[in-house]
């Protein structure tokens, strides 16, 4: 990969990873509500997705969900669902205390892996990364050595700061009411990005 490749590259991943979705929502999330050692599970999450997704990509997987509109569908649905019930879940719970002893860290880490992995979406940004960016006269694994490493400490630095700004944003609450609100309003973007993820449409390959 060359160093103007390379650059559009990361210029790419940065859109990709600082536009805010699920994964943005629920790193506030858990920097508002948990020490912030343990809120960063949740990043460590998100980089364990990645590097599955990146490989898989490599390998070809993405494309072949991404070319099947059944698996697609399905896929979404169940993405959907998830991220309404997370968000549904979060308001009906957001005048209750949320102490850290009541989220081990195992929940945490699954909680995030499982937000980062079922999102269609993210096989279509994968999917755009690879077919984009990738050389095909060039050994992939070679790219990969490129490919990875820039697009995990992108990811890495732009989910860290997600949940440093909810982290701040837990200090600067000064009462019960604004926490409130504050944490309906991370639930009702999760429910809104399980609509949107629900009515979007599948991903076409670049042929």
């Amino acid at each position: 990969m060359s160093f103007e490749a390379w650059t559009i590259f990361a210029l790419f991943w940065v859109v990709f990873v600082t536009t805010p979705g699920p994964n943005a929502v629920n790193c506030i999330s858990n920097g508002m509500s948990l020490p912030f050692p343990k809120a960063m599970l949740g990043v460590l999450a998100i980089l364990t997705q990645a590097s599955a997704f990146l490989i898989l990509s490599a390998m070809g997987v993405t494309a072949l969900i991404a070319a099947s509109p059944t698996g697609f569908f399905i896929a979404k649905l169940v993405g959907a669902g998830f991220l309404i019930w997370v968000g549904v879940r979060g308001w009906m719970n957001a005048t209750k205390p949320a102490p850290a002893s009541e989220r081990p860290a195992r929940h945490v880490y699954l909680h995030a892996l499982a937000v980062a992995t079922i999102n269609p979406k993210s096989v279509a940004g994968y999917l755009a990364a690879f077919s984009q960016f990738v050389q095909p006269d060039v050994p992939i694994w070679q790219q990969m050595g490129v490919i990875m490493p820039t697009a995990l400490v992108i990811t890495m630095l732009s989910y860290t700061g997600f949940t440093l700004l909810g982290a701040l944003m837990g200090k600067a609450a000064l009462g019960a009411v604004f926490n409130i609100w504050v944490r309906r309003v991370m639930a009702t973007c999760f429910i809104i990005y399980g609509v949107l993820l629900g009515a979007s449409s599948t991903p076409a390959a670049r042929g």
